[in-house]
């Protein structure tokens, strides 16, 4: 059924068995996205590479609509880094002067203040919320996948034969 295909495959990467460093990358690369605007060519830059790498997707999109949510709460913060880059950072002029005249570049948003902010925020906080998450990850990657996988409604999305226990008996 085509309409239980995205939960299907939420399901399937939920209770995936990546090592808990894949899962600990997609949890900090899905962060570091969601903090950037989605209005730039920034985050589709980012979806295409969180595709590529072999991360745990389903962890990369629940960070990254975790940090979506409360990013906007720490704009004046993303503002200043971007200003202070942009406007402050004089030596620096001559760069973004040379990237804007580039043909593709100024899609990206860097020129604006809140979306260099976060870029650079969240390239910062990536390797950090990486090697926080790695301890965790590996205490409990298998009893969260175990306990999900009990769920009747995870087995049926994973496409497990409810019946089979009594066909059997």
């Amino acid at each position: 059924m085509p309409l239980l295909r995205p939960l299907r495959y939420l399901a399937k990467a939920l209770v995936a068995v990546d090592s808990p460093r894949q899962l600990a990358a997609g949890l900090a690369l899905g962060f570091a996205l969601g903090l950037i605007p989605k209005t730039s060519l920034l985050a589709t830059l980012g979806l295409v590479v969180l595709a590529a790498l072999q991360v745990n997707l389903a962890a990369a999109y629940g960070a990254a609509a975790l940090a979506s949510l409360f990013s906007s709460l720490a704009d004046p913060l993303a503002h200043a880094v971007g200003h202070a880059l942009l406007v402050k950072a004089a030596f620096l002029a001559p760069l973004w002067t040379a990237l804007y005249n580039l043909p593709v570049v100024p899609w990206t948003g860097f020129n604006n203040t809140v979306t260099l902010g976060w870029t650079v925020l969240g390239a910062l906080l990536a390797y950090p919320i990486y090697r926080a998450a790695v301890p965790w990850c590996e205490r409990y990657r298998e009893s969260i996948g175990a306990r999900l996988r009990q769920y009747k409604v995870v087995q049926l999305l994973l496409g497990a034969d409810l019946g089979s226990k009594a066909a059997g008996s």
